[in-house]
């Protein structure tokens, strides 16, 4: 009894002198500090995610790699944080940006990323995340990288979108022709805004508060708690709950950065940003939880529209227009839907 425990202190000691030496390696490291911009208000989960995963980079690596966060669009607007990274951080832009499936659809050769961000492409949160999250999300990153100057890392859950309007309850699909439905400038949210039967009208997130308060826009779409936390219930009062995009959004580093870690250094960065995402996650999926009774307490009015028949008619759309899914990678679509 005593041997055994003898030798399961000894492991622990192994164990925990590897686990300091590993610290210490790493804080011996060239000094790293990385510029994460994100459009992501700092009052929302992924905009806290950033202090959280600047916070933890720099426990893990013992300070040798650290991070400076500019949530809000205070350094970059969301039009050009792509531009930002992808051009190279260490050329004076940033070096850390959340990007979408949408945005990334923009770039040649990666068309086939709209796809991932079309409606009811996923089926559930769990679906998402353990793909996205797993063997198959690594082997998306890998195409993206080669594609690109930028290296994805992870992905962080935004919740399920639902639109949300000004003047009118949208009680049935039908409901949303000739709503001018703010959406992000690229072709690829564009074509969500018109699967969805809207009228997408291209506009910065930084200006959309603005824009439902004076009636530029009629309406915008996105999940629950940004809706919320960005205090658009003040000024749209109307929510209905089509849960048409389980949405997600990519956290990517300029190729350049990364390559000038060391290995060690990049595995700090890794482990970061699985600490944010689990804080981003739980935190998003507790307020989805409550925040319909929030928003009925504020006044607003929530629908339920039939979701097969929002579903159909979007599905009917892009197989309407084989210019839009011609590019798609329908091996890759077939297998991240489990067909």
């Amino acid at each position: 009894m005593k041997k055994t425990l003898a030798l399961l202190l000894a492991l622990v000691m192994v164990v925990a002198l590897g686990a300091s030496a590993f610290a210490e390696d790493v804080s011996k490291d060239p000094k790293v500090n990385l510029i994460f911009t994100a459009n992501a208000l700092s009052s929302d989960w992924h905009g806290k995610a950033m202090q959280v995963f600047a916070d933890k980079v720099a426990e893990l690596s013992g300070g040798s790699v650290t991070c400076d966060v500019y949530s809000d669009s205070t350094l970059f607007s969301s039009e050009n944080e792509w531009d930002a990274i992808n051009t190279g951080g260490m050329a004076g832009g940033a070096d850390i940006a959340y990007i979408s499936f949408q945005t990334l659809s923009t770039q040649p050769g990666l068309e086939w990323c709209e796809m991932i961000g079309t409606a009811y492409f996923w089926n559930s949160y769990e679906h998402m995340t353990s793909t996205l999250n797993g063997e198959v999300g690594q082997q998306i990153y890998d195409r993206i990288a080669e594609a690109t100057g930028v290296t994805p890392i992870n992905a962080f859950y935004l919740g399920s979108r639902v639109v949300n309007t000004r003047n009118k309850p949208i009680n049935s699909y039908a409901d949303m022709k000739g709503v001018l439905l703010r959406m992000p400038g690229s072709e690829a949210w564009q074509n969500l805004g018109r699967a969805l039967g809207a009228e997408p009208t291209p506009l910065a997130y930084s200006e959309l508060y603005t824009a439902l308060q004076t009636g530029a826009v009629d309406g915008q779409d996105n999940p629950l708690p940004s809706d919320w936390n960005a205090g658009f219930y003040e000024v749209a009062k109307y929510f209905a709950i089509t849960n048409h995009v389980v949405d997600s959004i990519l956290p990517c580093i300029t190729t350049e950065t990364w390559n000038s870690m060391t290995p060690a250094q990049q595995e700090c960065v890794k482990e970061a940003f699985e600490a944010a995402r689990q804080y981003n996650d739980e935190e998003r999926i507790n307020q989805e939880n409550s925040i319909i009774a929030d928003l009925e307490a504020a006044g607003c009015t929530v629908t339920y529209p039939d979701l097969a028949d929002f579903k159909a008619n979007a599905t009917a759309w892009y197989d309407a227009h084989p210019e839009v899914t011609g590019n798609w990678d329908m091996e890759l679509y077939a297998l991240l839907q489990g067909e």
